[in-house]
């Protein structure tokens, strides 16, 4: 979903009501828009829910988009927020890294790598919503501070105190190294 995939030309268009140019928008994000849900919500279902949400929100929202950000940085903001209000009707958090979403390892690969890997998605998972997000948009989407900060509506100050926050619990809990989900 970069701004060489999504060219102000395409968004001309779509703003303009140009149903094509708006399925070739669809077309050219939905991979990234479906990937972060996922990551964010844990389930094929709620992420597919929350891609159709966001595009929904981005449609309604288009005419006043003024590009002053990247297309890219408002595009996540909008499923994040879409995934957040999601989670919090549900009242769950979910998986933050569905199981077959995961790269499987390469047969040279030590088996521990895995079981790494499992431990540090089931703690990703025990984290607040708000943490979660900005370790996944920060370690995953490598968005800055600065940008997060925006994607979220909260201070550059707050995404690196909740990164700081989450970054620390994940260390904690990957450290007792017991398999516990008491992140």
């Amino acid at each position: 979903m970069s701004d060489g995939l999504v060219s102000r030309e395409l968004l001309a268009a779509c703003k303009r009501g140009d149903e094509r140019a708006f399925d070739e928008l669809v077309r050219a994000t939905h991979a990234r828009v479906y990937n972060l849900a996922l990551r964010l919500v844990g389930d094929r279902h709620d992420a597919e829910d929350v891609a159709q949400d966001a595009y929904l929100r981005m449609f309604r929202g288009l005419a006043g988009f003024r590009e002053e950000a990247r297309f890219e940085t408002w595009m996540y903001r909008i499923v994040t927020n879409s995934a957040i209000n999601l989670l919090r009707r549900r009242g769950r958090f979910g998986e933050l890294v569905a199981d077959d979403a995961i790269e499987t390892p390469a047969p040279d690969r030590p088996a521990e790598q895995t079981a790494d890997r499992d431990e540090l998605s089931r703690h990703l998972a025990a984290l607040p919503p708000g943490q979660r997000a900005v370790v996944v948009l920060k370690d995953v989407y490598g968005l800055s501070c600065r940008e997060i900060g925006a994607e979220l509506g909260i201070e550059e100050g707050a995404v690196k105190v909740r990164l700081h926050r989450a970054r620390k619990r994940l260390q904690e809990a990957l450290a007792k190294g017991d398999g516990s989900d008491d992140v």
